[in-house]
């Protein structure tokens, strides 16, 4: 047990206070170290979903903070108490909802350096370092990735570091809004439309909000089944004609690579086509398909990338890194600086004005900054591009693998084509001699199966509506997910049918099945 300090009097802590005292540092470090160490050991055993109710940890905690110091193992004993009940284990390898949150020895310990020297790199004197390096990883992965010499440093582009999709499409498009602001003028504001799908990320909307868009221009063109669920050029080209001839001005659009309900892929060439015919700011969102890219067999979902202005993806969802790390590079970064700049007289300094650095505070909303790029350089190194790929793929052969079993029943559908490691699907069984026919009934019995299996904690997916269709998504990609769980999981969710067709079960059907209905 380690020494508390304590409080004499008004004079502060009794001896001297050192809160970075290097043995006390390494002591307690140990200690975290071991509980997560732990923790990853045993994290499938926990309930996968969180299984509390709402409020429960203001009945367990006290109502004011403690006034005298508390040691470390006191903490945490009182975090497997209090709060591993509350966590819903993104890490488990029985997670299977949202996109994954993928960890790693790597991206932990890079977080833990980045923690350490805290850092706060908002430009390039105050740690040369941090927007170093960050310019260096980015031109790697951009590499990786082939994007085009015109998206990397060495191209006159660059990438930037930013927490997530949410902040990375808001920045882009103030950037291309204040582009219109040059030749059109402020008042063009109410007059901007920004375009995406109907399964489009809302970060799109809440982007436009935030750069003062007209909420009425916003616009979600609709996807068909036909069509896989990807935007097509013919139907961007319809509406921004209809636009223009109503004299709007068009102004951004955002294509998917992997969008979240069914990773469907919008075709970018096409795409970028159109809209560089009217003048649009391309913007690829791939948050969760991105990292796949650095694939071979895979880097065709973004061909058509050179056309675009700017391209995104989440390291933190699939690529070993923890989050946050949301990686974007831009062609003109000119663009970006120009609508995010801000220089007041504290930050001026010989380097800035030398214009031969990089601050990357003009490349996002906020001043300050953290030094994410450490822990993606460890993840790069410590794995290399061999083992990032072999990890990826080995999702991609997990999913074919569940698709498989899918397929095996004849009362389950693969409603969406697989493009990565997500599949898409529904429960769709007989009712007595009569199938199932109506969806609204089917979408019910989804919805109901689906929260029986999430209720019983063993595993946790969630769902989507796509074209109508209430569908669980089976999203693989957590870093301790073996074939196994695969295995597991198919059987807890038949367990869990099986027991909806019982004769009495209200949830239901009857105990009768058939083929699905063509």
């Amino acid at each position: 047990m380690g020494s508390t300090p304590t409080l004499d009097s008004d004079n502060g802590f009794s001896g001297s206070l050192n809160p970075l005292d290097p043995e006390e540092f390494r002591r307690q470090g140990h200690l975290i170290i071991d509980f997560l160490a732990d923790y990853y050991k045993n994290v499938e055993n926990y309930p996968v979903r969180s299984q509390v109710q709402p409020g429960y940890l203001k009945e367990r905690l006290p109502e004011t903070a403690p006034y005298s110091p508390e040691p470390i193992e006191e903490i945490l004993r009182d975090v497997k108490k209090d709060i591993l009940p509350g966590i819903t284990h993104w890490q488990s390898p029985n997670y299977f909802a949202y996109f994954p949150s993928s960890g790693s020895i790597a991206g932990f310990l890079g977080e833990v350096l980045s923690s350490g020297f805290n850092v706060v790199g908002f430009n390039w004197i105050s740690s040369p370092a941090a927007t170093e390096l960050e310019s260096i990883v980015m031109d790697w992965l951009g590499k990786m990735l082939k994007l085009p010499e015109s998206f990397l440093f060495s191209g006159g582009g660059g990438g930037v570091i930013h927490g997530t999709t949410c902040e990375a499409i808001l920045c882009t498009m103030v950037a291309a809004r204040d582009q219109a602001f040059k030749r059109l003028g402020r008042e063009c504001i109410n007059k901007l439309v920004v375009y995406g799908s109907d399964q489009t990320h809302s970060a799109l909307i809440k982007a436009a909000k935030i750069a003062g868009i007209d909420p009425g221009n916003s616009r979600a063109i609709v996807t068909t089944r036909e069509t896989a669920f990807a935007l097509t050029a013919e139907a961007l080209r319809a509406a921004i004609v209809a636009d223009n001839e109503a004299g709007l001005v068009p102004l951004f659009l955002c294509a998917t690579v992997g969008t979240t309900s069914s990773t469907a892929v919008d075709p970018l060439a096409p795409l970028c086509k159109v809209a560089k015919e009217y003048g649009i700011w391309v913007h690829v969102d791939a948050a969760y398909a991105g990292s796949i890219c650095i694939c071979p067999e895979f880097r065709h979902f973004i061909d058509g990338v050179e056309w675009a202005d700017s391209f995104s993806f989440n390291a933190h969802k699939w690529f070993l890194t923890t989050l946050d790390c949301c990686c974007l590079w831009v062609k003109n970064p000119i663009f970006l600086v120009k609508a995010m700049s801000t220089y007041p007289e504290f930050l001026r300094n010989k380097a800035s004005e030398s214009q031969q650095v990089v601050d990357y505070k003009d490349w996002q909303v906020t001043l300050s900054r953290r030094f994410r790029s450490l822990k993606l350089w460890l993840v790069l190194r410590s794995y290399g591009v061999v083992n990032l790929r072999r990890f990826l793929r080995s999702h991609v052969k997990m999913a074919q693998n569940f698709e498989g079993l899918l397929k095996m029943d004849k009362r389950f559908q693969v409603v969406v084509p697989r493009n990565f490691s997500m599949v898409c699907f529904r429960f769709f069984p007989g009712c007595g001699n009569e199938f199932v026919s109506e969806e609204e009934e089917t979408n019910k019995l989804n919805s109901k199966l689906l929260e029986s299996i999430n209720e019983s904690g063993k595993i946790y997916m969630t769902h989507a509506v796509i074209g109508g269709v209430f569908v669980m998504r089976f999203a693989i990609g957590a870093s301790l997910t073996e074939n196994r769980h695969i295995d597991f999981a198919w059987n807890v969710i038949q367990e869990h049918a099986n027991a909806m067709l019982l004769p009495n079960n209200e949830n239901g059907t009857n105990g009768h099945h058939h083929d699905v209905k063509k």
